[in-house]
């Protein structure tokens, strides 16, 4: 199973890697950067907003789908129809939820059309997931693989064409960015769904009442999971637009809601990047922990191999990106021509110090996908819900508490006390359910590992440097820091060939 997990890692991996970064650095900071900061504010807090109730769309079926094919592979044939017919069913009620949550909420009729868009878009993603869940529980992880950057693929093909194609005089907008994604992900979730269908020996449209019901009670734990954890992942930008004042970029030095919002996504969306990768793991390991712990295989091996795998990159992501955050930060975002030198400054400022908190959530959310994966396989959903609603009035109360005095870094601050919190008890769970034994040979040469980082970024960073190349610094780093992994013997290029070999 280990060999298996390697080798479709690094093809999930290679190709994500081709794609994702362009999307996000070539693509969707582009737009960011072209359409007002307000505007974008705007779409990324209805964006999220947007989430909060995408319970009501899954219900925690792709999670217990998952689960349930790589244990059953017969039930798809079995399933597939009636689910479908219930995920249309579930649509219906999320995108009326959403629309009526948004008129109580405030939100005028500008703002309900680019929400009620977003929603739809909520859930042909869902749909694509939920679709994914069957070739992950058939463990046709290559073709899994391919589906999972077909989405952002169309996007970069449609979404370069309208910004440097020339082929229309017509401005990139906020309205023409999201009817982009929609196209995508129609597309996408047509040519999954004719893939699954394949797979399928019958499929027949029909509303299944009793099938249904017992589906969704057999969901309640994953959707319950699923709403509590994306209430503290997502609710931030939430809470700084409705917190904060409304007002324009210059008022009040740039403090609004959505300017707030809109300088939290800067910091958000690497993160976000970041985590696309990291949640790649989530995908492989579902399935083959629920696969091994049927067939009480030992685990170990590969709970280790997956956290020895994500964590090394994430300490030097996630040191990394703290050492050179304002760096990247005015890499990446210019000054727009409505914003004055001192506003623009002090963005710069705020989405510093925000994205280098957040580089630490990623490095307590690399470790929440493997733990976090393995007590989902294992269906300790008590244990997760209890610890999810946790973290969630943890956030929430942090964000109300700090969002006034200290804006997006106040969010920040509540992200990395949630996630931390988050990780730390999924592995103290893991080590109770398990019994695994305390690998103080792994802790030991993971601190000397992490200490060997800082001390590399502080010399990186401390050397002389012309300031428009200081990513020649950062690349110096990350390569003495992936020579420094393999000299500490966190990975062993050795114990990898040999288990590709011999499996």
């Amino acid at each position: 199973m280990q060999k298996k997990f390697i080798t479709n890692l690094a093809l999930v991996l290679c190709l994500n890697l081709l794609i994702k970064p362009i999307w996000i650095f070539g693509i969707d900071r582009v737009v960011q950067n072209t359409v007002d900061p307000a505007d974008y504010g705007e779409y990324f807090v209805l964006f999220n907003f947007s989430f909060l109730l995408n319970i009501l769309l899954d219900f925690g079926i792709t999670n217990f789908n998952n689960t349930n094919i790589a244990q059953n592979n017969h039930l798809l044939t079995k399933h597939f129809s009636s689910l479908v017919a219930l995920k249309l069913v579930l649509a219906i009620i999320y995108i009326l939820t959403t629309l009526i949550c948004g008129y109580i909420n405030g939100y005028d009729t500008r703002l309900t059309k680019l929400l009620l868009i977003l929603g739809f878009n909520q859930f042909l993603i869902t749909f694509i997931l939920y679709l994914r869940s069957n070739l992950a529980g058939l463990h046709l992880f290559k073709t899994d693989s391919v589906i999972s950057i077909l989405d952002r693929l169309i996007m970069i093909v449609i979404c370069g064409t309208l910004l440097w194609g020339h082929v229309t005089d017509h401005k990139m907008d906020i309205m023409t960015f999201v009817y982009t994604q929609t196209g995508a992900y129609l597309l996408t979730a047509i040519i999954t769904f004719v893939i699954v269908l394949a797979k399928t020996h019958t499929f027949k449209l029909t509303w299944n009442r009793p099938f249904s019901i017992m589906i969704l009670k057999k969901s309640i734990p994953y959707a319950i999971l699923v709403l509590l954890m994306t209430f503290f992942n997502r609710i931030d930008s939430v809470m700084l637009f409705r917190i904060l004042p409304a007002s324009g970029i210059d008022d009040q030095f740039g403090k609004s809601g959505a300017v707030q919002a809109s300088i939290y996504a800067q910091s958000y969306r690497l993160l976000d990047a970041v985590n696309m990768f990291a949640f790649l793991f989530s995908g492989l390991l579902l399935p083959m922990f629920s696969r091994m712990i049927k067939f009480r295989e030992s685990i170990e091996p590969l709970v280790k191999l997956a956290f020895t795998l994500l964590i090394t990159p994430a300490i030097v992501i996630g040191i990394g990106c703290c050492f050179y955050n304002r760096e990247i930060i005015e890499m990446l975002y210019i000054k727009h021509a409505d914003q004055s030198e001192d506003v623009y400054h002090m963005c710069v400022d705020q989405s510093a110090s925000v994205f280098r908190l957040l580089m630490w959530c990623f490095m307590c959310q690399s470790m929440s996908y493997i733990f976090g994966t393995l007590l989902t396989a294992n269906r300790n959903l008590k244990e997760l819900n209890l610890l999810a609603a946790g973290c969630m009035i943890l956030n929430i109360t942090l964000n109300i508490v700090l969002i006034p005095h200290l804006l997006a870094f106040g969010s920040a601050i509540s992200a990395l006390a949630t996630q931390f919190s988050m990780a730390l008890a999924q592995i103290l769970i893991v080590q109770r359910k398990f019994k695994f034994r305390i690998n103080y040979r792994l802790l030991l040469t993971l601190a000397v590992f992490t200490t060997g980082v800082i001390i590399v970024n502080y010399f990186s960073i401390s050397f002389h440097y012309d300031n428009k190349k200081w990513f020649i610094n950062f690349g110096a780093m990350v390569a003495i820091s992936i020579i420094w992994a393999f000299f500490t013997r966190l990975i062993s290029i050795k114990s990898m060939f040999r288990l590709l070999k011999y499996g």
